[in-house]
């Protein structure tokens, strides 16, 4: 059984339509890069999975479940994850306080604040340290522990490398590469930076204009640059 299943979904904002006739099957412990021009409808994706936009057709799956029905904290309870472009976390909020407020309890769950501080040992160290005292860098690493210590079945990333020196780059992709090959957690990776999120994904969906214009393996996509630049009309480096 797929973890997530979407078939066939329209959606947007009111009544203006971003995402048409999309379809995308993720399993338990599957990870995608979600590639694609500026404005092609990557951001609104994951809001349409948080319950965040306007359905006009098709259908969300979630773990066997129709998941159109549910708000968006019953879709975060269920398992739903999100790591924003923007982080969002709280300025004037210790480290360990963002991340205490947003630990959900679950019976076995992995991800405790004592995780989080092992996968991103500087925030054990910031721990004290307000949010507007921290890095850009730093910010994003609460971010996505943030998300993590509500256990989060599918766990979908925004940007997560964006504007960031490339020494924090390097230590993301190292928290990354642990994350995907956790047991179970399914990822959704959306990144402007190509040949770094083909890395770090199994698989690639490309958007061009609210519709899947291509659909494979990362490792497909990454030998076939030309393919690349076509569909997303940047090198692979970029």
């Amino acid at each position: 059984m797929s973890l997530l299943q979407i078939d066939r979904l329209t959606a947007g904002y009111g009544e203006t339509v971003i995402l048409e006739d999309v379809s995308l099957a993720l399993a338990a412990g599957d990870t995608v890069a979600l590639l694609g021009r500026n404005g092609v409808g990557k951001t609104t994706l994951l809001r349409t999975l948080l319950g965040l936009t306007t359905v006009h057709g098709g259908t969300i799956t979630f773990a066997g479940d129709d998941a159109l029905p549910w708000p968006s904290h019953q879709r975060a309870r269920r398992g739903f994850g999100l790591v924003p472009q923007e982080r969002e976390i709280f300025p004037s909020l210790t480290v360990h306080e963002n991340l205490a407020v947003a630990v959900r309890p679950v019976p076995n769950g992995r991800w405790s604040i004592d995780a989080v501080y092992a996968l991103f040992p500087r925030l054990a160290e910031r721990r004290r340290n307000m949010g507007h005292q921290l890095s850009g860098g730093e910010q994003q690493m609460l971010a996505i522990g943030r998300a993590l210590v509500g256990h989060p079945k599918l766990l979908l990333l925004d940007e997560p490398f964006e504007g960031l020196a490339p020494i924090i780059v390097d230590q993301l992709v190292l928290a990354f590469e642990r994350l995907r090959d956790s047991e179970g957690m399914g990822i959704v990776l959306v990144e402007q930076h190509a040949e770094l999120a083909l890395e770090l994904t199994r698989r690639a969906v490309v958007l061009d204009r609210g519709r899947i214009a291509w659909s494979g393996s990362s490792d497909e996509l990454r030998a076939q640059p030309a393919l690349l630049h076509r569909l997303i009309g940047l090198d692979a480096a970029a």
